[in-house]
């Protein structure tokens, strides 16, 4: 049996907690929730990575493997033995497409989208189709025509950099808002909070905020994106941004 928590109260944040891997394998369970777990593309890897898609909100989700041992965790109402937690956090599929509209810009041609999103190894690739807004998603990497009435896309470079950062810039915001610090002083693997020590540079922000986007694109981009930004070469100085079940953790603690 698994376990659900949902967060953002009055938002329509969500995130999802699952204890046993059982949940996997109950079929009952996927059917009452409309959780349907799935192997797609990583996008900075290219590996294969485990989801989660949500049929009744059409929404997107990276899972997240957070281990301790001797640990119990309060779920809802219920205390569950147990170190291993699986954390389900929304995503931007606009990532994982992008993997695929690289790939098919090496024709240098512009195509329907159901012949760019193909993937022997990973088939579940073709629920990203289905997901809300698509069309106003692509806008922000794509070029696009239309051709009797279907349309047709091809990667574009500027655009995806552009768009790319606006999401550092956002992270930025959100960093600061949240009060972390991200200085130097800071280990890659602790969260503090700026009142305890002293205010990090802008640099410091950008830099950091960018290591957290490069975790959803390929090396190549993530090249393109720093000269965008024109970011620094890299310094030992500067902490490795930590994993999203690092945050969590973090969070929990407060």
């Amino acid at each position: 049996m698994a376990d659900r928590l949902d967060y953002g109260e009055g938002t329509d944040a969500q995130q999802f907690v699952f204890l046993l891997p059982e949940y996997l394998k109950d079929t009952s369970k996927k059917m009452k929730t409309g959780l349907m777990f799935v192997k797609l593309v990583n996008p900075c890897s290219g590996e294969g990575a485990l989801y989660l898609f949500s049929m009744c909100l059409q929404q997107l989700f990276e899972i997240k493997l957070f281990k301790e041992k001797h640990h119990s965790w309060f779920i809802n109402q219920s205390v569950q033995s147990g170190g291993l937690l699986y954390f389900a956090t929304p995503i931007d599929p606009l990532f994982l497409l992008l993997h695929y509209l690289i790939k098919a810009d090496k024709e240098g041609k512009f195509q329907p989208l159901d012949q760019v999103v193909v993937d022997d190894m990973f088939p579940n690739c073709i629920l990203l189709l289905k997901l809300p807004e698509l069309e106003k998603l692509l806008q922000h990497v794509t070029e696009e025509k239309e051709i009797d009435k279907k349309k047709y896309y091809k990667y574009s470079r500027e655009k995806t950099l552009k768009w790319l950062g606006k999401k550092v810039n956002q992270t930025m915001a959100a960093l600061k808002t949240s009060n972390i610090n991200v200085g130097a002083r800071v280990q890659s693997n602790a969260f503090f909070s700026s009142h305890q020590i002293s205010s990090d540079k802008e640099e410091d922000y950008i830099c950091y905020a960018h290591g957290l986007i490069s975790d959803y694109i390929p090396k190549e981009l993530n090249d393109d994106l720093s000269k965008y930004l024109k970011l620094p070469e890299p310094s030992a100085s500067l902490p490795k941004p930590p994993s999203k079940v690092a945050a969590q953790r973090q969070k929990r603690n407060k």
